[in-house]
């Protein structure tokens, strides 16, 4: 059973590039033309993008170099200690939003400080898994259409982010005490 699964994910990415280009053909599209059409807007997609990535980036290092992460997280744990949350599910808790590589980075502290078994690591794995790089995405997706006034989209997505890690927090209890 295992190696046909395994066999099959081999095959899942070619047959979708086969499904698309006969799809393509058969509805008398120019594939390849629109390939390289769709290639050819890669750069300036990419040069739009830019400048709201690195805005985020240095929002990111600011938010850490200034000390307003280390507040926070200490601040929080304080807030919820009663609730037994590791400070490290805290921290997570907080990268992941703003950056996926920094929480991934972090991720891999937590597991080499607290071990592969502790509560810390297990938290974190299902925050990682379950929550999303809110900032990167906005930054990237508003960036990319040019959508200046985001309005209610932060706070939406930062509200989707809070019940995320509440209900990670809460699964990884429930699936590991």
């Amino acid at each position: 059973m295992i190696d046909s699964i395994s066999y099959l994910s081999l095959l899942i990415t070619p047959l979708f590039i086969l499904g698309a280009v006969l799809y393509g053909f058969f509805r008398k599209v120019r594939v390849y033309d629109s390939f390289v059409a769709g290639a050819k807007e890669g750069p300036r997609v990419v040069l739009n993008i830019f400048p709201y990535l690195l805005a985020i980036l240095v929002a990111i290092k600011g938010f850490q170099a200034s000390g307003a992460f280390d507040f926070l997280k200490n601040g929080f744990y304080q807030l919820f200690s009663f609730l037994d949350i590791p400070i490290e599910v805290i921290s997570i808790s907080f990268i992941k939003p703003l950056s996926g590589s920094a929480s991934t980075a972090m991720f891999t502290d937590i597991v080499k400080t607290t071990g592969p078994d502790s509560m810390a690591t297990k938290m974190s794995a299902v925050i990682i898994g379950s929550a999303e790089t809110t900032f990167y995405v906005l930054a990237v997706y508003l960036g990319a259409v040019n959508i200046k006034n985001s309005r209610y989209l932060v706070p939406v997505c930062l509200i989707g982010d809070v019940i995320g890690v509440v209900v990670a927090i809460m699964a990884a209890r429930y699936l590991y005490h």
